[in-house]
């Protein structure tokens, strides 16, 4: 099937079929060291073309999710690591975010704080329970989303093309994936509510004049995702399909420390939620800005 019976531009296409095999990738559908679908078969479920294949695959590659060799296919060679508490408990397995996003929505209220650069990853990890409750494995009848991102206006240091002459093409990248990004949320959290299938949807997205230096979850209010953005050079993928060098970082991939927050007030996991809790509440009360 080629892409003009999808409805949908190849830009919007390619970030479709990469936004799905990252989804896969973090869920542990694709697990470290297994390999991919082959290109025509990916080509084939996407309905897409095998260039726009070929496209997301240099991307994945770039973002060091997957190793590619001529004629041994894409091999899975990172997962999103979570250092939690409980980790040392389970040394039989790669703790990531998928479990925990997942058991924070078999609550039957569901609050989720975040803040980050583009909500490209956040995305990802909603739409995996839209399908959980769609399938009625899980029914919050809750969920109250925030998100804080950084101002539209605002020069940010990255993504930074290596060539001065490619910043105008980066910063139309990054608004498109952040504007993709929120779209896709909204909609599903708004289909999820529009079918009944969660009776309470809140969603609201602010913009606030910092530079994302970390990423950051609070989830229903005792739990903290937290991790720092890693700088590294690497080649971006445009729409067009050409490669620019650029300083960038990733968000879905890297490396976050999860901390519960206990009976002990005083426990480092309390003390950190708090904090973290109440810095959130500051930045988006006093200096964050609803979009226009």
């Amino acid at each position: 099937m080629s892409e003009g019976h999808t409805g949908e531009g190849g830009g919007r296409s390619f970030e479709r079929v990469a936004g799905e095999l990252r989804e896969r990738m973090a869920s542990g559908r694709y697990p470290l060291n297994s390999f991919l679908p082959p290109q025509r078969e990916l080509a084939d479920e996407f309905g897409v073309s095998r260039d726009t294949v070929q496209r997301v695959l240099k991307e994945l590659k770039s973002e060091g999710w997957i190793e590619s060799r001529q004629g041994s296919g894409s091999k899975v060679i990172k997962s999103q690591r979570i250092h939690s508490p409980t980790s040392g408990q389970r040394p039989d397995r790669v703790i990531t975010l998928g479990p925990l996003i997942s058991a924070a929505f078999e609550r039957p209220e569901v609050t989720l704080d975040a803040y980050t650069l583009t909500s490209e990853s956040l995305d990802v990890h909603i739409r995996l329970q839209a399908e959980r409750i769609r399938s009625g494995v899980i029914a919050p009848e809750r969920i109250a989303l925030r998100i804080l991102l950084p101002s539209v206006s605002m020069e940010l240091p990255y993504p930074r093309a290596v060539s001065g002459g490619d910043a105008p093409r980066l910063r139309d990248r990054f608004r498109t994936i952040t504007q993709r990004s929120t779209e896709s949320l909204n909609h599903v959290l708004r289909d999820l509510e529009a079918a009944k299938l969660v009776p309470s949807v809140e969603l609201e997205i602010r913009h606030a004049p910092l530079t994302p230096t970390f990423k950051l979850y609070v989830i229903n209010g005792v739990e903290v995702l937290h991790g720092p953005y890693l700088v590294e050079e690497r080649e971006l993928v445009l729409d067009s399909g050409e490669q620019v060098r650029a300083l960038d970082v990733l968000g879905l991939g890297a490396t976050l420390t999860h901390h519960v927050e206990d009976d002990d007030p005083d426990s480092a996991g309390s003390v950190f939620v708090d904090t973290m809790r109440k810095w959130y509440e500051s930045v988006w009360s006093l200096l964050s800005e609803r979009p226009e």
